[in-house]
């Protein structure tokens, strides 16, 4: 539908560009600033001429960024995948059945996102410790897993309940079990919220920094943020190695970002409904 040019369009369409360039201006310090030479004096927004890629070539080498980014893309799309396959799971018979325990269950999961994760740090380094995972990318991924699910699971209930039964309806009477039933009829119509689900916790796994410094602390292991951290001491900071180590790293979650992006919204949205 047509609707006319105003003056509050104008308006919006200046607070909108505004606002793009409010949140441009960091990414462009962020580059720019790795474009320059480490012993630089000059501001983050002072664009470097000429601009160099010795630090690109020194953050991948000094702090050994690509296998760091090998640890980080394993415990991302292994956690991920899991937190998909649980809360799908745990969510299909909490948006389904109506009895009691099914809304106390899911109440329960919801408890987790109220709990804040650092009351948890002894008792659960202390288990990972005595099952000798420390150190290992194992731990990592246990704990993400554990910190992912609540709201995975929050957003997978109710988009399932906002959901049409109809489909599977039919598929059981055609003989189709439940599993069956879920694994080629429901699964792939939450596509949308699955995306939002692989997105959001995608990008906070990949930029964790204190789990994975607390669990893989003293062993070979490491990944991308606890990697750049090397660039930082107690004396000197090298602000151009660092920032050149992070836009290598935030390269293949925007990559992944840009192809999920048209589930995000949506997902989410959908899963807000109930």
């Amino acid at each position: 539908m047509y609707r006319r040019y105003t003056a509050t369009t104008l308006i919006r369409e200046i607070v909108l560009i505004l606002a793009a360039i409010v949140f441009a201006i960091p990414l462009v310090a962020l580059v720019n600033v790795s474009l320059k030479p480490v012993n630089s004096g000059t501001g983050a927004l002072t664009f470097a001429w000429p601009p160099t890629l010795d630090n690109y070539v020194q953050a991948w080498e000094q702090a050994e960024l690509g296998a760091a980014l090998v640890n980080s893309a394993v415990i991302a799309v292994v956690s991920v995948a899991l937190i998909v396959i649980i809360s799908a799971l745990a969510a299909y018979p909490l948006a389904r059945v109506t009895r009691g325990w099914s809304r106390w269950t899911f109440y329960l999961f919801i408890g987790g996102l109220i709990v804040p994760a650092q009351l948890a740090l002894l008792p659960l380094y202390t288990t990972m410790r005595d099952i000798h995972l420390i150190g290992s990318l194992a731990a990592v991924i246990f704990i993400n897993v554990g910190t992912g699910m609540p709201f995975s699971i929050f957003l997978y209930t109710t988009f399932l309940r906002e959901l049409p039964m109809d489909y599977e309806e039919a598929a059981l009477l055609d003989g189709c079990g439940p599993v069956r039933a879920f694994v080629s009829i429901v699964f792939p119509l939450v596509r949308p919220v699955t995306g939002t689900v692989i997105i959001l916790n995608l990008v906070g796994i990949w930029n964790e920094f204190f789990v994975p410094l607390l669990y893989l602390s003293g062993s070979d292991n490491t990944t991308a943020p606890v990697a750049i951290y090397s660039f930082v001491s107690q004396y000197v900071t090298v602000w151009p190695l660092i920032f050149a180590g992070l836009v290598i790293t935030v390269i293949p979650i925007l990559i992944v970002y840009f192809s999920l992006q048209k589930y995000v919204i949506k997902g989410f949205a959908g899963g807000l409904k109930g």
